[in-house]
């Protein structure tokens, strides 16, 4: 139907006779010649209706926003003085000469370009109306560009696109699994993947020995900006490679992808243990844009009577650190006032402070109500440590620490973003050296991954001592983002039955949850290992995105909605008897 597409004229084209097709993106009748602004995925093109084409002007006149038309007419270059550099085709216009109206459009439930003042509400009601806008197209042509260069890396590494189930059983993964009851197996019940983690490790048994797969995964889990209940990986996994090889060659696919799509070299990526990175950043994916570093003082605070430091200071579980933000003595008393509160949301009591406003003077010249509880020799200690100068300010978290680590990380980004103290636009990171299991407040072992991560100790080495252990496991971060984290898994049975063990799982629960992967595991299963990218994190960073819903072209809502389907809904009485399910009303 079309010779061209809207955006792709240019003034090479002029005197060439053009057919486009497309919507009205806007209508304008200036002094009795009408202007359509014709609008498709490539762009806008000005076309120009003059009287003197009587049938063509009319039903010009007549057109809407979001019509959609077909237009014939010649390129010619526009008028001097009319020329907008701000458009791709802003040198050239199209003198219609005929037009046909495919199909009329209802007055739309918003603008396309008053689209922020429309609640995103609306907006994903009509999504269809939104994904209209070029912002969007353009984010989402983006993502295509991205899984088409990952695609290309990744086959030119030898990797092998191989698809896994959908329907599979739930296995233990850290999230709620989304359930589907069976029809032809009564009681029973799918669940769909929160990840292809146990089906990858399967393929390297089966000797495929590259995988890599842009899957859907699913976690019934409570929402925030970059979380969805359905999402997209990019899985790879590939056996005969230890984690400096694994690393090296994502590592590498990440680096292509910048430099490809956006003319930026990211470098190569530093390398953090996972315990400096919760020392110096309280956060196991850290920022390092912003220069803001927490710094322990514990061991200056434990003599004190204060027993808001002291106790922490004291305790084997609990962490008291000090961020020092320079220039922060300006902050307001509101703002402080703010602070308080966002740390109260990780749990912190309340949010110490001292202001640097004379340090010569001695505690004379720190501003704060607990100065008089340090003592001078204390309080000029603390500053000593943390290098202060006059105009700083001091912030301080004193708890247990992984309080402390989530409150004062999180402070330390907030600041930083509000201060404008970001020094670069990238900041790539491998966080390393995890710890093989966390423990639970019963004193019970959770792996910190997951139970096939491999440690980096013997079988009897992790059952005589399992705290401290680490895992082979690796993240990649990217400002303060993690894109995507792996491990070698474990390929020998004496580890897995090992790590079980530490977990509390026992043979019978182990060969009922996982039996499946365990006898693969009896049949020469090769050394392997991977890593999975979040797709939408790396599409919503990459173009500048708040939200991953930004970047996904039918989002759920933070309630886990599907506002244009009605999604979820109610099913038929039948279709609950089919299923053998029967509804229990809430009192």
């Amino acid at each position: 139907m079309r010779s061209h597409y809207c955006g792709d004229l240019r003034s090479e084209h002029i005197g060439e006779d053009v057919t486009l097709c497309g919507w009205v993106h806007r209508r304008r009748d200036h002094g009795g010649v009408i202007f359509l602004d014709l609008r498709d995925r490539e762009g806008i093109t000005q076309v120009v209706f003059d009287p003197d084409r009587e049938e063509s002007f009319n039903l010009a006149d007549s057109v809407r926003n979001e019509y959609v038309v077909e237009v014939r007419g010649t390129v010619r270059g526009r008028p001097e003085g009319t020329i907008n550099k701000e458009m791709g085709t802003g040198e050239i216009e199209v003198l219609g000469k005929e037009l046909v109206i495919l199909n009329k459009s209802e007055t739309p439930p918003f603008q396309l370009d008053e689209h922020q003042q429309v609640g995103e509400d609306v907006r994903l009601r009509h999504r269809y109306i939104d994904l209209r806008r070029p912002e969007i197209q353009r984010k989402l042509r983006f993502r295509s560009k991205i899984t088409h260069n990952i695609r290309n890396y990744l086959e030119d590494n030898g990797f092998l696109d191989i698809e896994t189930p959908i329907l599979t059983r739930a296995t233990p993964e850290g999230a709620r699994d989304y359930l589907v009851p069976s029809r032809t197996h009564e009681g029973s019940f799918f669940a769909l993947p929160q990840s292809p983690q146990l089906f990858k490790q399967l393929l390297m048994v089966s000797g495929f020995d590259r995988y890599y797969q842009i899957a859907k995964c699913f976690r019934d889990e409570d929402l925030r900006a970059d979380r969805q209940p359905e999402f997209t990986q990019i899985d790879i996994e590939t056996s005969f490679m230890d984690e400096e090889g694994i690393m090296g060659l994502t590592e590498g696919m990440i680096r292509r992808l910048f430099i490809e799509l956006l003319d930026v070299d990211l470098g190569d990526f530093p390398r953090m243990p996972y315990s400096e990175a919760m020392h110096r950043y309280g956060s196991d994916k850290p920022d390092l844009r912003i220069p803001l570093e927490l710094v322990d003082v514990a061991d200056l605070l434990q003599d004190i009577e204060f027993k808001v430091f002291a106790g922490p200071a004291k305790d084997p579980k609990g962490r008291v650190a000090a961020l020092k933000v320079p220039g922060g003595a300006e902050l307001t008393r509101k703002i402080i006032d703010e602070y308080t509160s966002f740390v109260g949301i990780y749990g912190a009591k309340g949010l110490a402070w001292i202001k640097v406003n004379e340090l010569e003077k001695g505690a004379e010249g720190l501003q704060s109500p607990i100065v008089k509880f340090l003592g001078e020799d204390v309080a000029m200690k603390v500053m000593q440590r943390l290098e202060a100068k006059n105009g700083d300010i001091v912030f301080f978290g004193a708890d247990k620490a992984t309080v402390v680590n989530e409150a004062l990380g999180a402070l330390r980004i907030k600041v930083g973003e509000d201060m404008n103290l970001i020094e670069r636009e990238w900041a790539p990171l491998w966080v390393v050296d995890f710890p093989m299991f966390e423990e639970n407040s019963d004193g019970s072992m959770t792996a910190l991954h997951h139970p096939f991560t491999s440690p980096s100790c013997s079988p009897e080495e992790l059952i005589a001592e399992p705290e401290g252990k680490l895992s082979r496991a690796y993240d990649m971060v990217l400002n303060g983002t993690e894109l995507g984290g792996g491990s070698i898994r474990i390929h020998d049975q004496t580890m897995q039955k090992a790590v079980f063990k530490v977990l509390g799982i026992s043979d019978e629960e182990a060969d009922e949850k996982f039996g499946f992967l365990l006898n693969a595991l009896k049949h020469g299963a090769p050394p392997h290992g991977g890593l999975a990218f979040g797709l939408d994190r790396l599409v919503m960073l990459m173009t500048g995105s708040t939200s991953i819903r930004e970047v996904i072209a039918f989002p759920k809502t933070q309630s886990a909605a599907c506002l244009l389907t009605d999604a979820p809904g109610e099913v038929s009485a039948a279709q609950l008897r089919e299923l053998n399910i029967k509804l229990r009303k809430t009192p």
